[in-house]
């Protein structure tokens, strides 16, 4: 195993014209890894600490090299020496986007030093007892909604979901087809075809069951049965959302979510209530957990104690994993990990400002997700990781 021989930082801008950080790790074999951070536009509480002053950040790059160089590159004695570095719960102290772009620079450099594809390296450091890889099935965010676009949507992603069975770029393509109808939809009804921050587009529409009925239509019009081809997701953000019961009324919550997908074909759920709502959580995944995907973000940040919780109150299903969320992939194993042994689906996610980073979709393989969620099938920082999954499938 090489030894890291320098770890650099740079400012750079993600898919929002946002200054982010992207920081290079050489080992002394010459092998080199690149990772770059993004950015969420509805985050989580319990999220590790983002430094945003990137002049810090840097600094605490350069902070950080100091101890790191000369030590073999061993993901998890890496990542537990920056913990211990930072010495704080959340990484306030040198900044969980700091310590996340060394850690996953790290990783991707061993794996190059090992030669090996990442997502195979990913397989074997974070010991997940599967059998062989599978492709993840894609989530299509192709409308936008809630702080992803200027319209006055509630829900934050309105998603489709293929659902037939085929390879990872029959799937790829079945979203391609839908988008491009979708905008023929939206054109002949005269509304508007920009997109929102993930690529999706972005109409002033009266109500969610209205994007609800635009996305059947698209469907339909497209050729696929809905449910049985192509499902739908929502991301509600309900945390976002500054009163979640107007937007539901005269229904509470979980009621108007059984409503919706007693009339749509919806499969799939993600932050339907508040982050610290475990009332809710428990009634909803009791009510609609045995016919959809109840997944956490906002409650879960990828943080296992956080997890943990809800695998013992049983209030989801599945969680979205978002390494950024936590702050070292060593820690996201943990929860990873956890999710598995609870029976939970693994819904691998991007984030709104994003960069043209693919490193999520190695680790989606890598650990066996069933779901990828980062975004529409356009807009380069989104596609730049469906086609390096087209490119995975092809190595398999």
């Amino acid at each position: 195993m090489g030894k890291i021989k320098s770890i650099f930082g740079r400012e750079i801008l993600d898919s929002r014209s946002d200054s982010t950080l992207e920081v290079d790790v050489i080992l002394d074999d010459g092998s080199s890894g690149r990772a770059s951070i993004p950015s969420g536009a509805s985050t989580g509480r319990n999220e590790a600490f983002k430094i945003t002053d990137i002049s810090k950040a840097l600094n605490n790059v350069d902070v950080l090299a100091k101890n790191l160089i000369g030590q073999e590159a061993d993901q998890e004695k890496i990542d537990l020496l920056m913990i211990n570095s930072d010495a704080t719960p959340n990484k306030e102290n040198l900044g969980g986007n700091v310590i996340l772009a060394i850690s996953l620079g790290v990783c991707e450099a061993a794996a190059k030093s090992a030669n090996l594809p990442l997502y195979q390296y990913i397989r074997q450091i974070s010991k997940i007892d599967t059998s062989g890889y599978k492709l993840p099935t894609p989530l299509f965010n192709i409308i936008n909604g809630g702080k992803h676009a200027d319209n006055n949507l509630p829900f934050q992603e309105f998603m489709i979901i293929p659902t037939a069975d085929g390879s990872f770029k029959d799937k790829y393509l079945i979203g391609s087809k839908v988008y491009h109808q979708l905008k023929k939809d939206l054109a002949k009804l005269g509304l508007s075809t920009a997109v929102g921050d993930e690529g999706g587009f972005a109409p002033k529409l009266n109500s969610n069951d209205e994007a609800l009925e635009l996305l059947v239509a698209s469907i339909q019009n497209t050729g696929f049965t809905p449910r049985e081809q192509v499902s739908i997701g929502l991301d509600v953000a309900a945390s976002s959302i500054n009163d979640l019961n107007s937007v539901t009324y005269p229904d509470k919550p979980s009621d108007y979510y059984q409503k919706i997908v007693d009339k749509y074909p919806i499969t799939l759920i993600e932050d339907p209530l508040g982050e610290d709502d475990w009332q809710g959580w428990v009634e909803l995944n009791q009510k609609l957990g045995s016919r959809i995907r109840v997944v956490g973000d906002d409650i879960f940040t990828t943080n296992p104690n956080r997890l943990q919780m809800g695998i013992e109150k049983k209030a989801a299903n599945s969680i979205i994993i978002k390494p950024d969320q936590i702050g070292t992939l060593t820690e996201a194993f943990r929860t990873i990990h956890l999710a598995l042994n609870a029976g939970f689906d693994l819904v691998v996610s991007h984030r709104s400002g994003e960069t043209e980073s693919t490193f999520i979709a190695d680790l989606a393989v890598g650990i066996g997700a069933k779901y990828i969620k980062t975004g529409a099938p356009a807009r380069g920082e989104r596609t730049a990781k469906y086609n390096q999954l087209l490119r995975i499938e092809e190595n398999l």
